[in-house]
């Protein structure tokens, strides 16, 4: 069996790095995409709120009585930033994948004895 030289090594251990990054945005896109689902429920719930009954926003550690307008307008404000970051963490995650995706041919193709690895 041959040994594997230090370059390929490296690549692998980048691999094993890119392989985390990887779960890593999956975690996160699941946290920021439960985030919004729950924004979307509340504001479903607020709709069938009646516009004289009382609304409560928790701010920090304290629940404030504040206009259902406000309410919703701020629900509406965090599912567009949840969906943006959701968005970012989705194209950080295709392009981590990509590179993965051409170092792991690269290394499995030197492995193999068909080529050399090529430095990024």
């Amino acid at each position: 069996m041959k040994q594997i030289s230090p370059n390929i090594q490296n690549q692998i251990t980048m691999l094993q790095q890119m392989q985390q990054q990887l779960q890593t945005f999956v975690s996160q896109r699941g946290q920021y995409d439960l985030a919004v689902q729950e924004a979307k429920r509340a504001l479903e719930e607020l709709n069938d709120v009646p516009e004289d009954r009382a609304v409560f926003i928790t701010v920090g550690t304290v629940m404030m009585q504040k206009p259902k307008e406000y309410v919703i307008s701020q629900l509406n404000e965090r599912v567009e930033t949840l969906e943006i970051r959701v968005r970012s963490i989705e194209k950080q995650e295709k392009m981590v994948e990509e590179k993965f995706e051409t170092l792991q041919a690269q290394v499995k193709a030197a492995i193999e004895g068909r080529a050399p690895i090529v430095a990024e």
